[in-house]
């Protein structure tokens, strides 16, 4: 696979896990559940950069 395709794909599958977790904080059922998955968001973040 080409540099160029790997980074496509890469940034596909990262777009795709912060859907996921939008999608989740929004359908949080409590404040802490959304909290939660707000930090997982930001470690998450730190992790990739």
């Amino acid at each position: 696979m080409t540099s160029l395709a790997h980074a496509i794909r890469s940034r596909r599958e990262s777009a795709r896990s912060r859907r996921a977790l939008m999608r989740a904080i929004d359908s949080a059922s409590t404040p802490s559940a959304r909290e939660d998955l707000l930090i997982a968001m930001q470690r998450s973040q730190d992790v990739t950069r």
